[in-house]
């Protein structure tokens, strides 16, 4: 059957895959027919994706993207690749007069600094096929929305927008294209923590348009469209998926 968006004979390589969109990610993407390498810092969450996924031959690498000798050893162990999904994050709280330097480093190494240096490194060593995609997740926030206490994190992820633009530039030659998505608030193990209840989370979904916050499944399937071959036109774009959030 016809299908513009399947990813057989496609090697991805998704990180943060132990939970929330990147294990959505990995999963669909296995479904779709790809080949899938996932990594994480969590050998016991990075198993369990690695068992809900379609198909043989994946392949399940513990790193920690914050150490670079990490990251080297990863890349070393890859095989060539068509996509790459730039997935792993960490939300931080914190209002502008309380932010330190600590705080700031904390977070940028881990959404912005990892992902920029893992790209820099996969096409450093050669990782990535002609025609191959690179994918970002980002947020609305920093680029489309703020909120209170989230000066860091959107800090992070501005950065990451910016990246993805001039980055899908500098690429272009090497037909190595790169996007992001851009999703708001997404239904994942976060709300499990028990921080926020659910009478918060119900009157807080009634600021979307569509009444509801968004399934890791639909970001994945956005990141499945900018791997594919059905988006070989697009590059350095970026794809909102925020059930009208930022209309209001």
């Amino acid at each position: 059957m016809y299908n513009p968006f399947t990813l057989e004979g496609k090697a991805i390589l998704v990180t943060g895959a132990s939970s929330g969109i990147g294990r959505a990610t990995a999963i669909e993407c296995s479904k779709m027919g790809a080949t899938v390498v996932i990594t994480g810092r969590n050998e016991q969450r990075l198993n369990e994706t690695y068992l809900q996924l379609e198909g043989d031959n994946h392949i399940q690498i513990i790193a920690d993207l914050c150490v670079n000798s990490d990251i080297d050893v990863l890349v070393d162990q890859l095989p060539l690749l068509d996509g790459c999904v730039n997935n792993a994050g960490v939300v931080k709280t914190l209002l502008t007069q309380f932010i330190s330097e600590e705080a700031i480093k904390n977070i940028l190494q881990v959404n912005t600094i990892a992902p920029i240096l893992l790209t820099q490194q996969l096409i450093k060593k050669k990782k990535l096929n002609k025609n191959s995609s690179i994918v970002f997740t980002s947020s609305v926030s920093g680029v489309f929305v703020a909120a209170l206490g989230n000066v860091l994190y959107s800090t992070s992820k501005g950065a990451i927008n910016g990246f993805v633009k001039n980055s899908a530039l500098d690429l272009a030659s090497k037909k190595i294209r790169v996007n992001a998505v851009t999703p708001a608030m997404i239904n994942t193990a976060i709300f499990d923590e028990g921080t926020i209840t659910e009478e918060q989370l119900q009157e807080d979904m009634k600021k979307y348009p569509l009444k509801r916050y968004g399934k890791p499944e639909e970001v994945a399937f956005a990141i499945i469209y900018l791997l594919s071959d059905a988006s070989s036109w697009v590059t350095g774009s970026n794809l909102l998926i925020d059930g009208g959030f930022s209309l209001l």
